[in-house]
């Protein structure tokens, strides 16, 4: 069986869409929300961050979030992580 590198989002409450993130961002698979990840590109090799059925997992989970919590409360649940992964938010390392 090949595990899926995208988390299910089982628990669908602000909380479970924040750890959520943060399980993206611990799997170094944290992107913006705002952007396609058809179009996530890895730095390193040039290629594709994630596959098409990856992506076709994620389109699915950030438009049932964005149905149940609208833009801005995505983006409240994405942007610590997001920022503390950029290294911007140190004051989140404790």
């Amino acid at each position: 069986m090949n595990a899926s590198r995208i988390p299910d989002f089982t628990n669908h409450t602000p909380d479970g869409m924040q750890w959520w993130f943060a399980e993206m961002s611990t799997r170094d698979l944290i992107f913006h929300c705002e952007e396609s990840p058809r179009e996530i590109i890895n730095i390193a090799d040039g290629k594709r961050t994630f596959t098409d059925r990856e992506c076709t997992k994620l389109e699915a989970i950030l438009s049932l979030m964005y149905g149940m919590f609208g833009n801005d409360g995505v983006i409240d649940a994405i942007y610590p992580i997001f920022m503390k992964k950029a290294g911007a938010l140190h004051a989140l390392d404790s």
